[in-house]
């Protein structure tokens, strides 16, 4: 369905537009982070009354998504589905109903865990709110196009479930970033993967190849001599390739993959500079950091890396114009 509308947009030259609603505690919330993730320009509680402001002009170049709640002055089923029905006579849009629903009980339930008051029942019971809100989303709920039960999901289940039905890029696979760091200086946050090269042979001791790094072919060809590389290296590059779909499955947008040593300078190098090749020769878009090495420069890394190498040349024949870039790295409501 989402490929239908997207194709739809593109053809006829219109915005497409997901509504986003459902009652309060049921993710509408969560749903609107979601779709920011998948590339959608995301706007959560805005009033009914600004909305045609919003829309005035040309069409944006990605899709929107607007999240409404019922806690707005201007809002009440009658408005909304005159949004929705002037929304579609228009040929500036294709719009869509997102309607995320639960079970009563849960969401009086979801209430109690958080001691939050209802927003439509301030002074009373959550049942009474909840109650109430329901009979107001009624009607819209009528008119969903997409509608999901978030009773029995959990936020990441709620996620999976979205990208399943808004997917809108078209290469959905994940990308990965490779990272080089020291341990000295710590490991870097928000690593999902980290593997120790300490153990490798160390050009640090060759006064040669001292004061070069691992972009550099004698580094590599020094490193890789290690009688335990190469084992090393397929068994590695094997567990990732075998996890990414893993991550994929758990609704994840990107994985970062972190390599030290003990400098940062040589063998971590190495083992990102190759690591990225392979990983691009199967298909996987990938980013590169080499967080010491920039710490040494003047100005930060540019696209494409500190140099252009024949890793980086090869990197972008591999993956087209994106290329490989060297970059910086609940509860349902």
């Amino acid at each position: 369905m989402a490929e239908d509308l997207d194709s739809r947009a593109e053809v006829i030259g219109a915005q497409r537009l997901v509504l986003v609603t459902g009652p309060s505690g049921a993710g509408r919330s969560t749903a609107i982070n979601v779709l920011e993730d998948l590339g959608f320009e995301a706007i959560d509680n805005l009033p009914l009354s600004l909305i045609p402001r919003l829309l005035d002009g040309p069409p944006r170049p990605v899709p929107l998504a607007l999240g409404l709640d019922v806690r707005n002055r201007d809002f009440s089923s009658s408005n909304v589905i005159e949004l929705i029905d002037k929304l579609t006579r228009s040929p500036d849009y294709v719009p869509e109903v997102l309607f995320l629903d639960c079970a009563e009980d849960v969401l009086v339930r979801r209430y109690s865990e958080t001691r939050r008051r209802h927003p439509l029942a301030p002074d009373a019971s959550p049942l009474s709110g909840v109650m109430t809100e329901m009979d107001l989303l009624t009607p819209i709920r009528d008119r969903a196009d997409v509608l999901v039960d978030t009773t029995e999901l959990t936020p990441h289940d709620l996620k999976a479930e979205l990208t399943r039905w808004f997917q809108i890029r078209p290469d959905s696979r994940l990308s990965v970033s490779l990272h080089s760091f020291s341990y000295r200086r710590g490991v870097p946050r928000g690593v999902d993967m980290m593997f120790d090269c300490r153990w490798l042979a160390n050009p640090h001791w060759e006064p040669a190849l001292r004061q070069m790094d691992g972009r550099d072919a004698p580094v590599q060809d020094y490193v890789a001599r290690d009688p335990r590389f190469a084992e090393f290296f397929a068994r590695t590059r094997d567990l990732i390739l075998f996890l990414l779909p893993a991550h994929i499955a758990e609704g994840k947008t990107h994985v970062s993959v972190g390599f030290g040593c003990t400098g940062g300078q040589h063998r971590s190098v190495t083992l990102v500079e190759k690591m990225a090749l392979a990983l691009a020769d199967a298909g996987w878009p990938v980013s590169i950091r080499h967080r010491e090495l920039e710490r040494r420069m003047p100005a930060p890394l540019s696209f494409g890396g500190l140099r252009a190498d024949d890793t980086r040349r090869a990197l972008d024949d591999r993956q087209g114009d994106g290329g490989v870039k060297a970059s910086g790295l609940g509860e349902m409501r």
